[in-house]
């Protein structure tokens, strides 16, 4: 009986990973190499890669700001809305997101009060990378705020009241044993909501569909031409960006053993 158990583990499981790999090889399988090395060299491809990088990466530090200590704040104290603004904080992911595009859009555009505040300083949302940043920031902070809590919550309070106790600010507290206790974590949403902006399409076609990040061109090159045509820049995008968070990933384990 306890083999019979584990094999039928072992075959759901693998029925799950075959379900979750068999795509992504059968695409990688069915690009040349002439292909890649094309699309590697098509400017607009790589235009497009360059912004989805560095619009999600933005975002993500941008939003940092507010959601490490909000994060902070949720752990640590207790309110009557707490589990109102815990479902506020989770309903990026549960909403359509063309519906969260649509919302966005309304939010900032040019005729909103936001889109007058930010035209007057020169900054325009609607069909610019400031617009894709808002987008993938919208859907994906909710990893971050998650993910930053629950580090928090694994710091001992003692280690905190101790500190206070012996004469330490609060903003020292934080800064000193509550932020690198929850570092860990801190970094593993980061590095989520990174991902999930770069995978955004809904909400960035509504706000800004020009100029392209690269699901969305990857989309128009599959209504345009078809799957051969768009097929070659999903894998390169999927490369990069498979790269990017391996360089990541090594980066924040060498400070850690440093």
């Amino acid at each position: 009986m306890k083999h019979s158990f584990k094999l039928v583990l072992l075959v759901l499981s693998a029925l799950l990973l075959i379900f979750i790999i068999a795509p992504l090889l059968g695409m990688f399988l069915a690009t040349s190499a002439p292909e890649l090395f094309a699309t590697a060299k098509d400017a607009e491809v790589m235009q497009s890669i360059r912004l989805t990088l560095f619009t999600s990466l933005g975002a993500t530090l941008f939003m940092s700001v507010g959601a490490i200590p909000l994060a902070y704040l949720l752990a640590r104290k207790e309110f009557f809305f707490k589990k109102l603004v815990l479902g506020i904080i989770d309903l990026p992911i549960v909403i359509p997101h063309s519906a969260a595009g649509i919302a966005i859009l309304g939010f900032l555009s040019r005729n909103s009060v936001m889109g007058k505040a930010a035209s007057s300083i020169g900054i325009d949302f609607v069909g610019s990378p400031y617009g894709i940043a808002a987008a993938m920031a919208f859907v994906s902070i909710p990893f971050l705020i998650n993910a930053a809590r629950d580090g928090f919550e694994s710091v001992p309070v003692r280690l905190e009241k101790a500190a206070l106790s012996l004469g330490a600010s609060p903003f020292r507290v934080f800064l000193s044993i509550s932020l690198p206790l929850a570092k860990r974590s801190i970094v593993s949403g980061l590095v989520l909501m990174f991902a999930r902006g770069l995978s955004e399409f809904g909400a960035v076609v509504i706000i800004a569909y020009h100029p392209m990040i690269t699901p969305v061109l990857i989309f128009e090159r599959f209504g345009s031409y078809g799957l051969q045509y768009a097929r070659p820049v999903a894998v390169v995008f999927i490369v990069i960006t498979l790269l990017v968070f391996v360089l990541m990933r090594w980066i924040s384990g060498g400070k850690k053993h440093a």
